[in-house]
């Protein structure tokens, strides 16, 4: 630290010397003026003694036949000790003329200030810097003896002016001497005062104030000079001891803050563990819920619920690709907003956007207009917070997308985007798994051939609608229907168009069917067809009409069968008109079915008592056993010709 020019060196100096000079300069001031009066009124006193002296020549006796007054121009004249600092020395005669002086040339001429000095007065004594002056009148009894009357008492004037005397130019030399001596002593004094203070004081203070300086700015471990015994050797002392003091608390401070960051990072890894932890266990969750169900629809609340409370998540909803090719909304939360059914095209919306790209799109503030994904949102859903869109891809293949969204604007984190697109995947597999459930159970119930349930799905209608019939007490009837000459189709037109023949009858038939009814392919070229609560008269109405839209509907290219088109024979038999169980309901159809064969094809056939005893007609087999496969072989009573 650098030390400013106000030191405490030059600071004790000033407060030392200072008040030393001054204490001298005014001793040497009084001195002087108390020299100077004690010098002026001794020369007041000589001059007037002197005054006086002169002034008594005029009394003394006058020797026989000498002037007048000699003793007066002997005196003027005189050159001893006592004259040497007169200046002046005139006898003034009362009309102001000049009757004896020191300089003999001014005698008989008139003063130049002779109307002040003959003014009448009293003796008067008068000193300045020039000199004393006295003037004193002369006459009275002194000048008795030679004047008389009324002129002895105003005979002339005495005028007496002494210089400086010898004495007083002696003393300003003493004066004048001692105090430059003073001066001197005042320097020599102050040099040897600041030498003492700066080796004594200010350099040992310098040194502990840059030891200090230092130590402000960090380095704590330098240390200030303790050699000695003195004030300043001690606070040095205590400086270092204070050091080494702060040295020792700062290496307990780095190794606490080194340990403290050892704890926050473990504390650190601690919480990324354990929020990794809960995010596999989350994921776990998930998947061992999804993987306990095959049900689409079930799976799919399944990932609703679990979104809403396990990730918080108070706006969902869950998109899948339908056949047309838009991402429509399978299910959603909350729920009751008529979300269900609402369809995205690709690449519209931020759900679009994620479909086409097969990436996470992020959008941190819904309400930002610059974002051209938040430019269309699900009806019903808010328009703020946050909204994360995550593709649900499996195999490279787009099966939908979720849409995870909270009200708060970029309430979605980094690691939560990673966990959701982790639910993601999850739920692609779990709905692609659900998916090939439902394709294989569609295959094991429906006949690959018309997509019409095959005989173990239909006999399992039938089972659960005769239950029904059974239960309630409402009618069942039972259609079954035959395609006329199907041996001789194929031997004609190949195997391909009696396939085709069959796909076109099935679909002449579903199309016609209600939603309540029920179509199944009984084996080869006969199908059945269930009509819940309808009599057996309408029965056979619905039958006609059937038969009527296959002649009409199915036409062949190639010549061969009777009339150029594909026909169909059907039999209606009627619980519990006809029969009250299964195998009784199918056999009095396949009887019916047997007349209309034999009575000419192309026709209708109500079951009528006796129709089941009928010699030509071997007994159909019925319901298949459990284990029997999906598409069993043809009954054998029918003819097929």
């Amino acid at each position: 630290m650098a030390l400013g020019s106000e030191t405490i060196g030059r600071k004790l100096l000033w407060s030392i010397a200072l008040p030393g000079l001054v204490v001298a300069l005014l001793g040497v001031g009084h001195f002087s003026r108390e020299a100077r009066q004690a010098v002026r009124e001794g020369t007041h006193l000589e001059a007037l003694a002197l005054a006086e002296a002169v002034a008594s020549t005029f009394t003394l006796p006058q020797a026989p036949g000498a002037a007048p007054h000699g003793a007066v121009a002997d005196v003027m004249s005189a050159d001893t000790r006592l004259f040497r600092s007169v200046e002046d020395l005139r006898v003034l005669t009362p009309n102001g003329r000049i009757r004896w002086s020191r300089r003999p040339a001014e005698q008989g001429h008139p003063h130049p200030e002779a109307e002040r000095l003959s003014a009448t007065g009293p003796e008067t004594a008068r000193s300045s810097d020039r000199g004393t002056e006295v003037v004193r009148p002369l006459g009275g009894p002194e000048c008795s003896g030679c004047h008389t009357g009324e002129a002895a008492q105003r005979m002339g004037v005495l005028q007496v002016r002494l210089g400086k005397p010898a004495l007083h130019r002696q003393l300003q030399t003493v004066l004048q001497d001692a105090l430059g001596a003073m001066v001197f002593f005042v320097g020599i004094l102050a040099l040897v005062t600041w030498l003492s203070l700066r080796f004594v004081l200010t350099a040992p203070l310098k040194r502990l104030s840059e030891a200090m300086g230092r130590a402000a700015d960090g380095d704590l471990l330098v240390r200030a000079e303790a050699k000695g015994t003195d004030e300043i050797s001690r606070l040095g002392a205590a400086f270092n001891a204070m050091l080494a003091r702060l040295t020792s608390m700062k290496v307990e401070e780095i190794d606490t803050h080194r340990d403290l960051q050892l704890v926050k990072e473990k504390l650190a890894l601690k919480d990324e563990l354990e929020g990794r932890l809960r995010e596999l266990s989350l994921l776990f969750d998930v998947a061992r819920s999804l993987n306990t169900t095959l049900e689409l629809d079930e799976l799919l609340s399944r990932i609703t619920h679990l979104v809403v409370e396990r990730l918080h998540i108070p706006d969902f909803s869950i998109m899948l690709l339908n056949e047309e090719g838009l991402l429509e909304v399978k299910h959603a939360w909350p729920q009751g907003r008529g979300l269900e059914g609402h369809t995205f095209a690709m690449g519209e919306g931020a759900c679009g956007r994620a479909a086409q790209t097969r990436k996470a799109v992020y959008l941190p503030d819904l309400t930002d207009s610059t974002s051209i994904f938040a430019r269309r949102g699900l009806r019903g859903g808010s328009e703020r917070g946050s909204l994360l869109a995550v593709p649900v891809v499996h195999a490279e293949t787009l099966l939908g997308v979720i849409n995870f969204q909270r009200p708060e604007t970029a309430s979605i984190s980094a690691e939560e985007i990673e966990l959701f697109t982790a639910v993601a995947d999850q739920a692609a597999t779990a709905v692609t798994n659900a998916r090939l459930h439902a394709e294989t159970v569609k295959l094991t119930l429906t006949d690959t051939l018309t997509g019409v349930p095959n005989r173990r799905h239909l006999f399992q209608r039938l089972d659960l609608e005769l239950a029904r019939a059974q239960r309630f007490g409402v009618p069942l009837a039972l259609l079954m229907v035959d395609v006329d000459h199907f041996k001789r189709l194929n031997d004609l037109a190949g195997h391909r168009a009696g396939d085709e023949t069959l796909r076109r009858v099935s679909d002449v038939l579903r199309t016609r069917a209600r939603k309540v009814d029920t179509l199944g392919r009984y084996g080869g070229e006969e199908f059945v067809l269930l009509l819940p609560q309808v009599s057996k008269a309408t029965a056979v109405e619905v039958a006609e009409t059937l038969r009527r839209a296959v002649a009409e509907s199915v036409t062949l290219s190639r010549p061969g069968l009777p009339g150029g088109h594909v026909t169909v024979s059907i039999g209606v038999s009627h619980f519990p008109t006809d029969a009250t169980s299964q195998d009784a309901l199918v056999d009095c159809a396949d009887s019916a079915l047997y007349c209309s064969k034999r009575t000419g094809r192309n026709r209708v056939t109500a079951f009528e008592p006796g129709m089941e005893v009928h010699p030509g007609r071997e007994r159909s087999i019925t319901a298949p056993p459990t284990d029997a496969p999906s598409t069993p072989p043809a009954p054998s009573g029918i003819a097929k010709a």
